[in-house]
């Protein structure tokens, strides 16, 4: 069709003609909220590359998962920061840990809110890395699968409804999914990070979960950002080791492997909207040179468009107050 037969204006002149043939849209339930859980009371640190995010104890991370219900978001991811760390991460599955606190306080106050939770090494080791460190400074993948395996085991004794291993250790999905289903949880899905790239984008995540490596560098398990290929073989292994949820991460330089992902599989796609991708956004709406609200529901509108069922993001509820509004 060309013009003047064809006139694409014609079903753009109001709101609503562009609701009508609205071929994305974004929602609510797309969205799930990411938290950072700390020891103590009452404590609500900012994060100084994460304008308008914190560190919270369990009672803000109470407080913060109750707006979050409230906005009609359905779930939150949680991430802790232990006040102590060792070389094994044994804080990362110590039942007394504070994400298995954290757990414990939100499903006992906000029951009908999922709780998503993330398992890994780097925030409870003292080096920062993922998984286990040899002498060499390598990292061991397999003596890691158990310490694993063990962590997301805690977090569901504890009452997580998911848990999301972010490692990118080989193996580690079959792991978790032999012990859960071992101990009586088989119901409890994995939301697997399986195509995660060693990303600059990760730069204040780092700040607000402390994790960042204090040696080398994390390219030798997360993937090579110029690789796409990669990202469906990793996609393909953890769904086969069970996963029930792929994950990419992170998502806005990543929406062709979205789109690929979600093209060559049939299982539910999330993304994660990185911190970096958080934090240019608020940096430049600071500096009045954007309008952060309008960016951040154009952002996301366009991950959803790529092909993800499921968005991590910090702007959560703002987005879906947003939404509802």
């Amino acid at each position: 069709m060309l013009f003047p037969e064809y006139r694409g204006r014609r079903l753009r002149a109001t709101a609503n003609f562009r609701r009508m043939i609205r071929e994305t849209k974004l929602s609510r339930d797309d969205l799930i909220l990411p938290l950072f859980a700390v020891e103590g009371k009452s404590v609500k640190k900012p994060i100084n590359s994460m304008p308008g995010q914190f560190q919270l104890s369990c009672d803000h991370i109470v407080a913060t998962a109750k707006q979050a219900k409230d906005a009609g978001i359905p779930g939150i991811m949680l991430f802790g920061i232990p006040d102590k760390k060792d070389c094994l991460g044994t804080q990362a599955y110590a039942h007394d840990g504070i994400v298995q606190k954290a757990i414990s306080a939100v499903k006992e106050q906000v029951p009908d809110l999922t709780v998503i939770t993330d398992v890994c090494l780097c925030e409870y080791t003292d080096h920062g890395h993922c998984g286990m460190v040899m002498d060499d400074g390598t990292v061991d993948n397999d003596s890691t699968l158990d310490l694993l395996a063990k962590t997301a085991l805690s977090h569901v004794q504890a009452g997580a409804d998911m848990v999301a291993p972010s490692d990118m250790m080989d193996g580690r999905v079959a792991e978790i999914r032999g012990t859960l289903d071992d101990e009586g949880f088989s119901h409890v899905p994995i939301m697997s990070y399986a195509v995660k790239y060693a990303s600059a984008f990760y730069g204040p995540f780092r700040e607000a979960a402390e994790s960042a490596p204090q040696f080398g560098n994390r390219k030798t398990y997360q993937m090579d950002p110029a690789n796409s290929l990669e990202a469906i073989r990793e996609a393909t292994m953890d769904i086969q080791e069970g996963a029930d949820i792929i994950m990419v991460k992170p998502a806005l330089s990543y929406l062709d492997i979205i789109y690929r992902v979600r093209e060559e599989i049939d299982l539910p796609v999330a993304a994660y909207n990185v911190s970096g991708e958080y934090s240019i956004i608020k940096a430049a709406e600071m500096m009045g040179w954007v309008d952060g609200k309008a960016m951040i529901m154009e952002a996301l509108l366009s991950i959803k468009r790529a092909g993800a069922d499921i968005i991590m993001t910090y702007s959560a509820i703002d987005v879906a107050r947003e939404l509802n509004s």
